[in-house]
């Protein structure tokens, strides 16, 4: 595991053969926040972890510039993973939490700009994640919620969705606090698509 860009760039982490954990993949990790580049500034962020795994996602964002990562993992083995990392570069300005996502995010009163969530595939409440975390209004207005998610979910229809991405089997669907729909996003490429011809 690597980080892929900016103040920790190329360090790398050896996860423990035992890990059942899932960690987003480098392509995947890198293409996905090439996306993010173009809709958010990490750095002074505020970003949220959820189902942090391995960490690989909180240190990309502590490297990115962050001002603040809140990780939240509930193994145990998983968590004293990624304060071993964050101890091992120097970083103090993560929090990390050894606890049940869904009871987290429901005690939860702060806002986030940025939050990202890699929960297991097969887990049951997948489809309910994204309406729980615009529920509890942990975004601030315009912050961005990627969920990494199986093929079989579809959040296209969610008043909140404006892309979706596929990187090999990982599938990334990103969501904005006030989309309104995605109707900004289908004008704005209505408008591309009129004014400038599609090269293939």
């Amino acid at each position: 595991m690597r980080i892929i860009t900016g103040i920790y760039k190329g360090r790398h982490f050896e996860i423990p053969r035992s890990f059942k954990a899932r960690p987003t993949t480098d392509f995947a990790k890198e293409n996905i926040f090439n996306v993010l580049n173009g809709l958010i500034d990490f750095e002074d962020a505020t970003a949220l972890d959820l189902f942090a795994g391995t960490g690989s996602i909180s240190l990309e964002l502590v490297s990115r510039g962050c001002a603040s990562v809140i990780s939240v993992e509930a193994d145990r083995d998983h968590a004293a993973f990624i304060k071993q990392c964050m101890n091992k570069i120097g970083v103090d300005n993560n929090i990390l939490i050894k606890g049940d996502v869904f009871r987290f995010v429901k005690s939860c009163r702060q806002q986030f700009d940025f939050i990202f969530a890699d929960p297991p595939y097969a887990l049951d409440k997948i489809d309910a994640i994204p309406d729980l975390i615009f529920g509890k209004q942990l975004l601030k207005e315009g912050g961005i919620f990627v969920l990494e998610h199986g093929k079989k979910n579809d959040f296209t229809n969610h008043p909140m969705f404006i892309d979706h991405r596929t990187y090999g089997s990982v599938n990334f669907s990103i969501f904005r606090a006030g989309a309104l729909n995605n109707e900004e996003t289908k004008e704005a490429d209505s408008a591309d698509e009129s004014a400038t011809p599609i090269i293939e």
